[in-house]
């Protein structure tokens, strides 16, 4: 949907410069300036533009839900991995520090044995939840651009039923008439578009 919002952007900053390079300068420029307004109140007569909310179609497309859901698991696995390695790490050091008070290292050997053990949990849950993120981002970035071409490709079938020249966000301006928002026919459009990914297992 963010590619419909460019060019119509363009568009009018195309109209605004005209309108305003019409505005100044020498005398040739002022003659020429009725022409260059009428042409510019020509196209942007002709224009056929809807907006949407965005923040609505979050709320209410059930690919936006799944994608939110699924973000949410991710974060939850990626802590829980955290906790379950410092849990480990915590206890094999108190087992160390509670060796020492007992007594129960005799060599120093054992204890720098122990101690290099310690180390090296620390250095591998650093380098597996390290290698979790990432993998972890890589899907969820494979997830968000599928789910943004898939709206992307339904926004274009609809918008064949109604041949509208740009279909906008409602935060691309400050104003649109409220006659203009087809928020609840885009978002009827995307669930009826949508198929739920499967479950990896």
């Amino acid at each position: 949907m963010k590619k419909q919002v460019l060019p119509a952007a363009m568009l009018l900053a195309g109209i605004l410069s005209l309108g305003l390079s019409a505005c100044g300068g020498n005398e040739k420029a002022a003659t020429a300036a009725p022409a260059a307004s009428a042409e510019a109140g020509n196209t942007a007569a002709t224009l056929n533009i809807r907006y949407v909310d965005g923040d609505s179609i979050s709320a209410r497309y059930q690919g936006s839900i799944d994608l939110q859901a699924a973000h949410m698991r991710a974060m939850q696995r990626l802590d829980q991995a955290q906790q379950s390695k410092a849990a480990e790490i915590q206890r094999f050091a108190a087992s160390i520090e509670q060796k020492g008070r007992s007594n129960g290292y005799l060599t120093q050997e054992s204890y720098n044995a122990d101690m290099a053990k310690l180390q090296k949990m620390q250095q591998d849950a650093e380098s597996y939840l390290g290698n979790l993120q990432r993998k972890t981002e890589v899907e969820l970035a494979q997830q968000t651009t599928a789910l943004n071409d898939s709206i992307d490709k339904c926004v274009k079938e609809f918008n064949k039923k109604h041949g509208y020249d740009a279909i906008l966000f409602k935060n691309a301006g400050i104003f649109f008439n409220p006659s203009l928002d087809i928020t609840a026919e885009v978002v009827e459009a995307l669930n009826s578009c949508y198929k739920a990914p499967e479950e990896k297992k």
